[in-house]
């Protein structure tokens, strides 16, 4: 495997003989790479299935043809391996960075985890990326010899490090993040914004939030709609089709310009190994000066008209409230949580008061202020895998039943 990558990968590409390792020493597989192993930990992990239930943009319950953070996942990781391939980079470790980008999301997306943050303040706040972090290193027990999945630095870096649009996390003691990502994290960063980008047009117009004949006036949209009809018969193309069609040609523009951007940077960069792409003062990846501009545009248009919908912030609202009470009736009385998370709250416990600083035995003010960090850890562990039907589910056994977000 290690010969193979030597022969086919380009010089900037991370490679598994250079891998910084796992936190565990453990046996690698004689036919499978390191980054083959990652992506298919990933693939197996219940944090990674529950992705099925959880919003995108709309609450799962509401279509059964809306995206998921599952279906959102399948499709960068597609997107991504298109782009890795064809620039000659590790293909298995950009999926694998790919399928563990949102591992850490809550349910009701965004929302949940603005509600998560304002809960967990005291805490430091709550951010996905970082849950995602934990979700892979301690949350996931599947292996008897270690906790979580025992990853490799380079997926686990690339899950804290990552950053788009809507992804904005902040820094970890662990990972240097004045150095850039690794090439393969960067496709993934471009291949999420392409798939937000086209997947919740799609699902605006499926929705009836969005109407094409405003979208019109967006050039990036425009130019889709333009080459496709210049394709097809126009008798052919029923609204349907014509928006299949569109959502398809806003991909491959994106990539193609993505792609021909990148090209452009490697060629200026000569990039002799993955340590220069770390050193480079802006990312490799990227897309050309003009598509940013028509995707910045396109954006703006989506959070005015979708993102900040009625409909979309009624669904938002309600879920933080959904959330915020799930959340303080458990910290209120931990007893109500399942057995798994009552010990996992002992030992969180246990680990605060033996990580504590200050002389003597704490009194009992300061066991009841760990008791309640600790009540709030576990608590926010729970709550953050919860998918958005089990959310509602736990709300109404805890509350008032016959709601729903």
């Amino acid at each position: 495997m290690v010969a193979r990558e030597q022969r086919e990968l380009a010089a900037f590409a991370a490679r598994s003989d250079l891998s910084r390792g796992r936190r565990y020493q453990e046996p690698e597989h004689p036919y499978r790479s390191i980054y083959m192993r990652d992506r298919d930990r990933i693939i197996h992990c219940t944090a990674f299935r529950r992705l099925e239930y959880k919003t995108q943009v709309f609450v799962n319950h509401e279509r059964d043809y809306y995206r998921t953070r599952l279906t959102h996942t399948m499709e960068v990781a597609q997107i991504a391996r298109i782009i890795a391939r064809i620039l000659r980079i590790n293909e298995d470790l950009t999926e694998a960075i790919a399928l563990a980008h949102d591992i850490g999301h809550t349910p009701f997306g965004h929302s949940g985890e603005e509600a998560l943050n304002e809960l967990m303040q005291a805490d430091g706040g709550f951010e996905h990326n970082l849950h995602g972090l934990r979700v892979v290193d301690v949350l996931e027990r599947r292996y008897p010899d270690f906790p979580g999945l025992n990853l490799t630095y380079e997926v686990r870096e690339a899950i804290a490090k990552h950053h788009t649009t809507h992804d904005h996390p902040p820094a970890s003691a662990e990972f240097d993040f004045s150095e850039r990502p690794l090439i393969e994290a960067q496709v993934v960063e471009v291949a999420d914004v392409i798939a937000y980008d086209s997947h919740d047009i799609d699902d605006g117009l499926k929705s009836g939030l969005l109407v094409e004949k405003d979208l019109n006036d967006v050039a990036l949209w425009r130019r889709a709609s333009e080459a496709v009809e210049a394709r097809y018969d126009k008798g052919k193309l029923t609204a349907d089709l014509r928006r299949i069609q569109a959502v398809r040609q806003i991909i491959n523009m994106e990539v193609t310009d993505a792609l021909e951007a990148t090209e452009l940077n490697l060629d200026w960069l000569k990039l002799k190994d993955p340590g220069a792409v770390r050193k480079c003062r802006d990312n490799v990846v990227t897309f050309s000066d003009k598509l940013k501009g028509m995707k910045k545009e396109l954006e703006q248009f989506l959070m005015e008209n979708l993102y900040r919908h009625h409909r979309v912030l009624r669904m938002v609202n309600k879920a933080k409230r959904f959330l915020t009470e799930i959340f303080n009736a458990y910290v209120e009385d931990v007893r109500q949580l399942p057995v798994e998370y009552q010990r996992r709250m002992k030992e969180e416990e246990l680990k605060l008061r033996e990580g504590r600083r200050g002389p003597g035995a704490p009194d009992e003010t300061e066991l009841e202020a760990l008791r309640q960090k600790a009540a709030r850890r576990i608590v926010c562990d729970y709550v953050a895998g919860m998918t958005d039907r089990y959310a509602q589910e736990d709300y109404i056994k805890l509350f008032t039943p016959g709601e729903r977000v």
